[in-house]
């Protein structure tokens, strides 16, 4: 036997905290297949409206999961269902609504990462300026090292491992 019902979830953090996937998955494994849920701004609380239709038995399991089990980062304060008599969205496109939803919020997002980026050709330029900058130390320490090993040999080691971190330093650099 077909039920439809309607769930309004409220509470402080009821909304960004992956509530909608996480209904959405319950709904899933209960092998419900018309589903759809929504977060709302209402007055000052906010809410998370549900509309479920489907096989009797995988409601009230689907009811008793959403009674018990929460997204880990959600405050809840108070669950209501009620019957509802309205159309209810298939589970599917349900799902592609939810990508649409993640889309708008990714997309400002990602423009913004790329008009940061823009800068990158610059610091490439400015790396390559250092690394001109730095190609003739190998050189310089190789001249020290002589000196050094001439005037006294214990320094040669402490010179080599200089030499031996700025080619390391280098390295990670890219240079």
């Amino acid at each position: 036997m077909s039920m439809k019902i309607k769930i309004k979830i409220t509470g402080s953090k009821v909304h960004d905290v992956g509530y909608r996937y996480f209904l959405m998955s319950l709904a899933m494994s209960n092998r419900i297949r018309m589903f759809e849920a929504h977060n709302i701004e209402e007055g000052v609380g906010k809410e998370v409206l549900i509309y479920v239709d489907g096989d009797e038995e995988a409601i009230k399991a689907f009811r008793a999961l959403l009674e018990t089990k929460r997204p880990v980062h959600s405050e809840v304060s108070n669950i209501v269902f009620d019957d509802f008599d309205g159309e209810v969205m298939k589970i599917g496109e349900y799902a592609q609504f939810c990508s649409t939803v993640q889309l708008n919020k990714a997309i400002p997002v990602l423009l913004e990462i790329r008009d940061n980026t823009k800068a990158t050709p610059q610091i490439l330029e400015e790396i390559k300026v250092v690394r001109k900058n730095t190609d003739t130390i190998p050189q310089v320490l190789e001249e020290i090292k002589g000196l050094r090993e001439d005037i006294q040999p214990g320094y040669a080691t402490p010179f080599r491992q200089m030499q031996a971190d700025v080619k390391a330093i280098k390295e990670r650099l890219g240079m």
